[in-house]
C-alpha cells in the first residue's frame, strides 16, 4: 500500500470521491502543511495554523495508479482558484498535492503540465513534500456517508460523485 495526500477545499468534498475508487483502502480527513502541532478543526478554520484541510489516501498501486488519483483530484475541485473552493475561503482550503517521494512529485508535475492549457488555465495547486498529517476529529471521518442530508453536503458533494462516476467509471468500485 502507498499513501497520497491531497487538499482541495473542504475535506468532506475530497474524501467522498476517493472513497468510490477501486484499490483505495482508506481515506482519512485531516490537516497538514502548517505549523501548529495537533490542530483542532476550529484552529484550522481560523486560518491561523497554516494547515490545509486534506485527505490521506491509502491505496494499492497495483489496482489504481497515482497518476489516476491525481487526475481524479484535479477533476473534483477547482485547481485555478487560490485559497478558495466554492463558499470556503482561506488558505486552509487551498489546492495542494503533498507528495511522499520524488516519484509522486514528478508525476504531479507531469499531470499539471498535461492539464494546464488543456483542461485548465492557470493551475495554482501547491506542490509540497508531505509533512506530519494530523487526523481530523472522528466526526469528520466518512462525513458524507454518515451525513448525506446535511445541507452543505447535499449541495456540494453529489455533483463531484456524479463526475467521478461519469468521467472515471473504470476506477469506480462495484461495491
Amino acid at each position: 500500500m502507498e499513501k497520497a495526500t491531497f487538499a482541495g477545499g473542504c475535506f468532506w468534498c475530497i474524501e467522498a470521491p476517493f472513497e468510490l475508487v477501486e484499490g483505495v483502502e482508506s481515506v482519512t480527513s485531516g490537516y497538514t502543511g502548517g505549523e501548529t502541532p495537533n490542530p483542532t478543526y476550529d484552529e484550522v478554520c481560523s486560518g491561523e495554523t497554516g494547515h490545509a484541510e486534506a485527505v490521506r489516501v491509502v491505496y494499492d498501486p497495483d489496482v489504481v495508479a497515482y497518476r489516476e488519483l491525481l487526475r481524479l483530484f484535479f477533476a473534483v475541485h477547482d485547481p485555478t482558484t487560490r485559497n478558495r473552493q466554492g463558499p470556503d475561503v482561506g488558505s486552509q482550503y487551498r489546492s495542494a498535492v503533498f507528495y511522499h517521494d520524488d516519484g509522486q512529485r514528478e508525476t504531479a508535475e507531469e499531470v499539471i503540465d498535461e492539464l494546464e492549457g488543456d483542461a485548465y488555465d492557470g493551475i495554482v495547486t501547491e506542490l509540497s513534500p508531505a509533512e506530519e498529517f494530523y487526523e481530523a476529529e472522528e466526526y469528520h471521518q466518512n462525513y458524507y456517508e454518515e451525513n448525506p442530508q446535511q445541507p452543505y453536503c447535499r449541495v456540494h458533494i453529489p455533483p463531484k460523485l456524479e463526475k467521478v462516476r461519469e468521467s472515471f467509471g473504470d476506477l469506480v468500485s462495484s461495491d
